[in-house]
């Protein structure tokens, strides 16, 4: 992105406020000054405070992409609301957008919208991605995602900062289907212990879950 440094003025009128509001600004340390001349006059980055207008074609063409999941088919009713509380905000943002959506567990690593939002991430033609909360891209590991992100200069959008409300269902879910896996692999072993480990978890979550 390109450089382009001007006085306050200039600055002031590109964000919509006067020059003492950003004078104020700077007191309080919400918005420093890019440079200073030698005279002390401040000097912002312009291509910092409106990035629309200096973003690269290639970073223009760059779509939206905006990911929904829930853990299961019982829960559509849920994934139709996410989508439409996220087109709802990427179109008020003006952005140029699409929605991916999944029907898995927060646990799956191999679900197809997933490893479709990945590809596009990889290959550089998604530029943003907007999730209703962190725990609808994954359970465990969206931390690794948000790096690539960062490495790829994706922009994260997280509509609610706060707790999922489905957090209890959603988990409860994930275990089963982890519990389903173990007892499958530990059946030939014939272990009353393992299988009487597996029954006692397994009824905690179904008690979670209802």
């Amino acid at each position: 992105m390109s450089r382009k440094l001007v006085p306050i003025r200039e600055a002031a009128k590109a964000l919509g406020v006067s020059p003492q509001t950003l004078r104020r600004w700077e007191r309080e340390g919400r918005l420093v000054p890019d440079e200073r001349t030698a005279g002390g006059r401040r000097r912002y980055d312009l291509a910092r405070l409106k990035p629309e207008m200096y973003r690269s074609q290639a970073e223009t063409a760059r779509k939206t992409i905006a990911y929904a999941r829930v853990a299961s088919c019982d829960q559509k009713d849920s994934l139709e609301r996410q989508k439409q509380v996220l087109e709802l905000y990427c179109a008020c943002q003006g952005w140029t957008f699409e929605v991916i959506a999944d029907v898995g567990s927060g646990m799956n690593y191999h679900k197809n919208g997933l490893k479709r939002l990945l590809n596009e991430i990889i290959d550089g033609r998604a530029g943003r991605l907007v999730i209703t909360h962190k725990d609808r891209l994954l359970r465990f590991g969206a931390e690794l995602v948000f790096a690539i992100c960062e490495a790829k200069q994706v922009e994260v959008v997280i509509l609610n900062q706060g707790e999922d409300t489905t957090f209890e269902e959603d988990l409860a879910k994930d275990v089963l289907e982890i519990i389903t896996v173990f007892s499958a692999r530990l059946y030939g072993s014939r272990s009353r212990k393992n299988q009487k480990l597996l029954d006692s978890v397994k009824r905690a979550a179904e008690e979670a879950q209802a």
